[in-house]
């Protein structure tokens, strides 16, 4: 990612996030994985983030992004789950129950590592 600025600062943060769905179901397939995709890209346009790579997996999702310094990396994971898992048992409802048993919530657990300049490739090694 190239070097951002706002009016005071000039950085290059990037983060890799992990998070899975509760007890790493595999239900991020099909029209869950376009939705979920679809989801962070609004998420990262709306809150002007940096969106690098993206992979959405069976059972977890790999997101690149880049941000502000003033924003911490533990409220973007939080904005992200919290608003994907929030959507997604609007828009498909009958995969809550399947998804999550008897309990409506999310995983809590995310991991989150800053890459800093290093390329893609490097973070994916």
């Amino acid at each position: 990612m190239d070097a951002q600025h706002t009016k005071h600062s000039t950085y290059t943060l990037a983060y890799h996030f992990v998070w899975c769905p509760k007890y790493r179901k595999r239900i991020l397939t099909g029209k869950i994985a376009a939705f979920v995709e679809q989801e962070i890209r609004c998420i990262c346009e709306s809150n002007t983030w940096t969106r690098g790579a993206l992979y959405v997996r069976e059972d977890h999702v790999h997101l690149f992004q880049s941000a502000s310094p003033s924003v911490a990396p533990s409220l973007m994971a939080h904005i992200l789950k919290g608003t994907t898992a929030h959507r997604i048992f609007q828009h498909f409802p009958a995969r809550q129950e399947t998804a999550l048993g008897w309990c409506p919530s999310r995983s809590r657990s995310y991991y989150v590592d800053g890459v800093g300049d290093m390329s893609v490739t490097t973070v994916l090694k």
